[in-house]
């Protein structure tokens, strides 16, 4: 019996510490203040530069009528490009946890007049998407911050209608991928990896590319 006791301790300890993956790229989004740094580099005058927003929606291969999920949407950065590239006859869902950002990214909706977004809050865990109603789930710099990767993919798959997508825009896991030189902390994965964990949660990779040289790729993966 105390055999049998410590081994099912050991192996809940061990899930907790596997769950908890994303404790450093998380550490500056624990406090207000933490998060409104954040939100001025999410910001910043020189992301579109930086990023390629325009040339990322592309490549998303995005319909008028879709409906697409920015999953953690922060400051509401994708929210213009995304709102124009499925029209007045689709929907975007703006997705993330923090009450704060989701305050920032509505504000940043109202003042450009993006009537066809809507807003959603979900947890660490689940995305709180709508079941089987969204066409594309895109996750921009923000799957390196899921606590519990295998259950976000579960409720993203869950949200994706049959045939569904989700993009992924990532870090690579190497020196001088992120500015400050952070990535080979702050990415838990690179790119194969990430591949191997998406799939294995019940995802087929479609496409994959380099979006910023040496800085970032986007993935894509089919329901």
């Amino acid at each position: 019996m105390r055999k049998r006791t410590v081994l099912v301790a050991c192996v809940l300890c061990a899930g907790v510490v596997w769950a908890q993956v994303a404790e450093k790229a998380n550490s500056g989004y624990k406090t207000a203040e933490g998060r409104e740094r954040v939100m001025r580099n999410l910001t910043a005058a020189d992301r579109d530069a930086r990023q390629k927003p325009q040339e990322l929606v592309e490549n998303m291969n995005l319909r008028a009528g879709m409906v697409v999920a920015d999953i953690g949407t922060g400051a509401g950065y994708m929210l213009p490009f995304l709102s124009r590239a499925v029209g007045t006859g689709g929907r975007v869902i703006a997705q993330d946890i923090q009450d704060d950002f989701l305050e920032k990214a509505a504000a940043k909706a109202e003042r450009e007049k993006l009537a066809n977004v809507t807003f959603l809050k979900g947890t660490e865990s689940d995305p709180k998407l709508p079941e089987h109603g969204v066409d594309v789930a895109l996750a921009l710099d923000s799957y390196h911050h899921y606590d519990y990767p295998d259950k976000m993919l579960a409720g993203i798959r869950k949200g994706l209608r049959p045939g569904g997508r989700l993009v992924i825009v990532e870090y690579y896991k190497r020196p001088g991928a992120m500015a400050g030189g952070n990535a080979m902390e702050h990415i838990r994965l690179d790119e194969a990896d990430v591949i191997k964990e998406i799939e294995a949660n019940g995802f087929r990779l479609v496409s994959k590319r380099e979006h910023i040289q040496d800085s970032q790729y986007m993935a894509v993966f089919e329901r």
